[in-house]
């Protein structure tokens, strides 16, 4: 084991998740290999263009951020060749001492949510991450093999509640007719068991069980309680939307109010957009102007 790896290894997902934001702030960058992205960095649309875009992004993300997302459709396009173009740089990440979160957006129930779960939270495997999305709409319950997997690893999940997609506001803003939280939006009654499980299984200020609340999204639309989830332990909320799909880091507390100390701001085209030799100095300008936005 590195000792970059040894390092991340130290207590579950959500005290090193907390760490990682401290001392490198809450940029998230997003490793996308989008076919336009791997042209216009002069790469081929092949696995082997996307593993070099993949480890370049990560040698301008370490010492600048903490956390990075590889988008893993991106990737899986190419096959089994893209697979071990991602276990590559996903190894390197590793090595790096960065925070991985799988933006896999797996569901399923009982052993098949399992299985997916092992394959990317299991120590060993070869698409080892520190977290991975899921899709909780065959219900919150059908995630308890993949909940358990991870609070016995000591890794983390990412649960879509409030997805900044507009086709999406018609499921999530449905109410809830039977089952916890009566009465709740879809939306809202995955942020509450979110937050209930982390009350429940957290053993830091910040849980590992976390929420994907978009940065365009209208929470009172949705229904959300967003100072529930600043409650401690507090739970982790990933907010895509920034840059290309329109949230403004100006806008964040506005946006997020009380769980704003709980965000983890992903940033992706509208940093990878600047190619390969500015891509550091995008993540440094970023970075910046989230800081300034928050204090």
């Amino acid at each position: 084991m590195t000792e970059a790896f040894a390092s991340r290894a130290g207590g579950g997902f959500g005290a090193r998740l907390q760490r990682a934001l401290g001392e490198r702030g809450r940029l998230c960058v997003g490793i996308d290999p989008h076919e336009f992205l791997l042209e216009s960095w002069g790469l081929p649309n092949t696995a082997a263009g996307a593993g070099e875009f993949g480890h370049r992004v990560i040698e301008a993300a370490v010492g600048r951020v903490g956390v990075v997302k590889p988008q893993i459709a991106f990737f899986e396009r190419f096959g089994a060749a893209g697979f071990s173009a991602l276990e590559s740089v996903l190894g390197a990440a590793r090595d790096a001492g960065l925070l991985i979160i799988a933006d896999v957006k797996r569901g399923d129930v009982g052993t098949t949510l399992e299985a997916y779960a092992k394959a990317w939270l299991e120590e060993g495997s070869p698409l080892e991450a520190d977290a991975m999305t899921v899709n909780p709409y065959q219900g919150f319950d059908s995630l308890a093999s993949a909940l358990e997997l991870a609070d016995r690893l000591g890794k983390g999940l990412f649960v879509l509640a409030a997805t900044s997609n507009p086709e999406s506001t018609s499921i999530q803003t449905a109410r809830r007719d039977r089952g916890s939280h009566l009465g709740a939006t879809v939306a809202g009654g995955i942020t509450k068991r979110a937050s209930a499980w982390n009350a429940a299984h957290a053993s830091a200020d910040l849980g590992s069980v976390g929420v994907v609340l978009g940065g365009t999204v209208d929470f009172d639309l949705l229904g959300v309680d967003l100072p529930a989830l600043a409650l401690a332990p507090r739970t982790p909320v990933l907010a895509p939307g920034f840059g290309h799909q329109g949230a403004e880091f100006s806008r964040i507390r506005a946006t997020f109010g009380k769980a704003t100390d709980s965000v983890i701001v992903n940033v992706s085209r509208s940093v990878l957009a600047a190619g390969p030799d500015r891509i550091a100095d995008s993540i440094d300008q970023q970075t910046a102007e989230l800081e300034n936005a928050l204090s």
